[in-house]
């Protein structure tokens, strides 16, 4: 069996997942595949063909039918029309297990492993090993280990999957599909939370694979990420296929045209705007994770914060907002010291978060789009006890309305709408509430390019009003095309400042890293 890993407790009908083809040639082929929910066709009919043994990326907008060609793949849902075909002949992957026997895994954008417990077990969950009816769990902490240790994953196997950050959860999540006898892994933008090291840590184990004869589609909005990998690209648009290119032979702007018919200057067009009195002023403020930091918002303007994942940035954020406490330094807002102790008192001054994990801290999942969206605001909305329906009705629908957010109804659920969706209904929610202060941290993980240019107009919008925006992103081009001023972390304290592209990206990535 292919794969990195003997793992001897496998699923039942594992044994169909041998080496199938030679490289280079149709390991799977999709012909005329198509899934409709009722008069909706989420996909229409495609024609892709994937090569064992290569790296396929594909791309497309939010909504375009990445999703459901993902869940078609795996067996998480049936077609509706069209042939697969693995290794020449028919199969229906009527069923996850079906794709798993079969060697189809995926590692999906959203961890869907169990938090409760420890990343050995979630490793060998499902294959775990047992003697005499007990399961052995040191051998497989062991196990774990020497597989994570061997993959380069700084990563202690004994340690519950709770205690671990979101993108080192991802690296579990891969670990434990390289230990599943794969012969086609899918990777859902796997590196929206990763650190720099650890997006490394996974390039070299998808190159890897691949030498092993595994064939990886790859799924991604940072085309950066596609050209330095793939071998080939499908794009989707609408439900539709368009196009199947190999990657030497085609470019970032022909593949964002194919996407979203808009030239990529359109995605990170900035509106130049006169730039207003100050908002918010820190003076040496320090905290944890943070020291000494002073910078200043304007209205009208964006104040990037760059630097490495736990260089400080997102910690300052948070300490201005109330969510962790200052030890010392001080905030003065629109002209007058103030003590921020907690995030009611910098909602009621006018300062907004839309923080990292928009579904973890961003959001309620189980509550529908109009509520998260008017939770800010519901005492504006009620007359005395009661609310007003009308009013609570008007300002979701203005919202959705005014955000394109994608759905049929203010009542759908939050935990349904897509990764750029649920990013429109965090800023819809503070849209709401009439801030003159926004911190978007890590505003377009997960989102598509045409997301991407939306939230910028929305940014746009923003600053026209009168507010300041503090942007954090982990992605250079971002805060280098949009912030008016740009800061760099480093280690917790801030180390440099740019105007409008007074330095070179090179610069700014060399003080980030501190080299």
């Amino acid at each position: 069996m292919t794969g990195l890993y003997d793992v001897s407790h496998r699923h039942e009908g594992a044994a169909i997942a041998k080496h199938p083809v030679a490289k280079g040639q149709p390991i799977l082929e999709l012909r005329g595949l198509q899934k409709k929910y009722g008069a909706v066709e989420a996909l229409k009919p495609a024609n892709i063909t994937f090569l064992s043994g290569e790296i396929h990326a594909i791309v497309g907008e939010n909504g375009a039918g990445k999703s459901t060609l993902i869940k078609l793949l795996t067996g998480v849902i049936r077609r509706t029309s069209g042939e697969v075909f693995w290794c020449g002949d028919a199969v229906q992957l009527a069923t996850p297990n079906e794709a798993i026997s079969r060697g189809i895994n995926a590692v999906h954008q959203e961890v869907v492993l169990c938090r409760h417990l420890s990343v050995a077990a979630n490793m060998f969950l499902g294959d775990e090993m047992n003697k005499n009816g007990l399961m052995r769990k040191r051998a497989m902490t062991d196990a774990a280990q020497a597989v994570l240790n061997d993959l380069g994953f700084n990563l202690p196997a004994a340690a519950l999957l709770s205690d671990l950050t979101i993108g080192q959860q991802q690296l579990v999540a891969t670990a434990r599909a390289a230990m599943r006898g794969t012969q086609f892994l899918i990777f859902d933008e796997p590196t929206a939370y990763l650190t720099r090291q650890e997006s490394a840590q996974l390039f070299r184990l998808i190159r890897r694979l691949q030498a092993e004869g595994v064939t990886i589609v790859y799924i991604s909005h940072r085309m950066e990420e596609v050209f330095e990998l793939a071998d080939r690209v499908s794009v989707l648009r609408d439900g539709t296929h368009v196009g199947t290119r190999n990657i030497g032979e085609t470019n970032d702007a022909e593949l964002i045209s194919m996407m979203i018919n808009r030239t990529i200057e359109q995605i990170y067009h900035k509106e130049t705007l006169p730039i207003g009195g100050t908002i918010v002023e820190t003076r040496g403020l320090s905290g944890p994770g943070f020291t000494d930091v002073s910078l200043s918002v304007r209205a009208g303007e964006i104040v990037g914060l760059y630097g490495l994942i736990g260089a400080g940035r997102s910690e300052f954020a948070l300490g201005l907002y109330g969510r962790q406490p200052v030890s010392s330094g001080e905030i003065v807002w629109q002209g007058n010291p103030v003590k921020i102790r907690n995030e009611r008192v910098a909602m009621d001054l006018g300062i907004a978060l839309a923080p990292e994990s928009r579904r973890d801290q961003g959001l309620c999942l189980n509550l529908p789009i109009g509520m998260n969206i008017n939770l800010p605001i519901f005492d504006r909305l009620s007359n005395g006890l009661t609310i007003n329906r009308r009013r609570e009705t008007d300002n979701a629908d203005r919202q959705i309305n005014d955000l394109k957010i994608k759905t049929p109804t203010r009542r759908v659920l939050a935990s349904a709408m897509s990764g750029g969706n649920q990013q429109k209904i965090v800023i819809g929610k503070w849209l709401s509430h009439g801030a003159k202060l926004f911190i978007f941290d890590e505003p377009t993980v997960g989102v598509d390019v045409g997301t991407k240019a939306e939230i910028y107009r929305l940014f746009a919008r923003l600053l026209e009003q009168g507010a300041g925006i503090i942007l954090i992103s982990s992605y250079l081009p971002e805060v280098y095309e949009l912030s008016d001023r740009l800061h760099v972390f480093r280690q917790g304290k801030l180390v440099a400042s740019h105007t409008y592209r007074s330095a070179s990206h090179e610069e700014v990535l060399t003080q980030a890293i501190g080299v």
